[in-house]
């Protein structure tokens, strides 16, 4: 994903959330959005939002191939988080379907948990990208909990401790929502710039874009405010241009 950020100069990654709507007719906007904006961004990603109405190996798929047309990299944004062979089983069934990367929970652990998703992505050549602490009003209550630490035995906030395993798992990406850009700050610190940061809550959630680039996030995750726009490509153009002028 970096390299193609890099050389076409933008940091959005276009989170393709379109209303809600017939399969045939939810293909054809998603579609549409995607031709539009692809200039501006530098991947794709996809909840199961999509997925559940247009079906993984039959209407997903063919977005998933006019994003590699386009030459993106497609996230799977299905937050997996369930014992290990489950685990092993969705991560499988994503990136057979053409997925580059999937996003996990870490709340599941390591042994029994996350560990047969990254091998799976290991041996396919995928990624994994790690929530670390979610854009939404009610993430505090989760991911801001004060926990245990079962190697220091001392306390610490739930989100950095997600944090440290990003980076002690070589995670692919860590997710901070951009309506938290002082998390965002502090998760950063922690990662430096071994795993890199995806920010979505802008536009739609209200997360600024100047605020959390400066933070430290490298990929902006924009669904709404694109998606939903009158004009999705200028949308999409106006967020690339003020990120990268930060």
């Amino acid at each position: 994903m970096e390299h193609v950020a890099r050389e076409k100069g933008t940091s959005i990654v276009l989170a393709l959330d379109p209303v809600l709507g017939k399969p045939q007719r939810l293909l054809e906007i998603s579609t549409k959005i995607l031709e539009k904006v692809h200039p501006y961004i530098c991947a794709l990603k996809i909840n199961r939002q999509l997925v559940l109405p247009l079906g993984l190996f039959n209407g997903v798929q063919k977005i998933l191939r006019l994003a590699q047309e386009k030459g993106l990299p497609t996230i799977m944004d299905c937050k997996i988080n369930d014992v290990g062979y489950t685990n092993r089983v969705i991560a499988e069934y994503y990136f057979k379907a053409g997925f580059d990367a999937v996003i996990a929970n870490p709340f599941v652990g390591w042994d029994e948990g996350l560990k047969p998703v990254f091998e799976v992505a290991k041996s396919k050549r995928r990624g994994v990208i790690l929530l670390v602490y979610m854009s939404h009003n009610g993430a505090p209550e989760g991911y801001g909990q004060t926990v245990r630490d079962l190697k220091t035995e001392g306390n610490t906030l739930q989100y950095v401790a997600f944090a440290q395993k990003a980076l002690d798992w070589k995670a692919d990406g860590a997710v901070v929502g951009a309506t938290y850009p002082e998390k965002i700050r502090e998760v950063h610190s922690i990662l430096k710039d071994s795993v890199p940061i995806f920010s979505p809550g802008v536009g739609a959630q209200g997360g600024d874009i100047k605020a959390a680039v400066k933070a430290g996030a490298r990929y902006l995750i924009v669904g709404r405010a694109i998606t939903l726009a009158e004009d999705p490509a200028e949308a999409a153009r106006r967020i690339r241009d003020i990120a990268q002028n930060v």
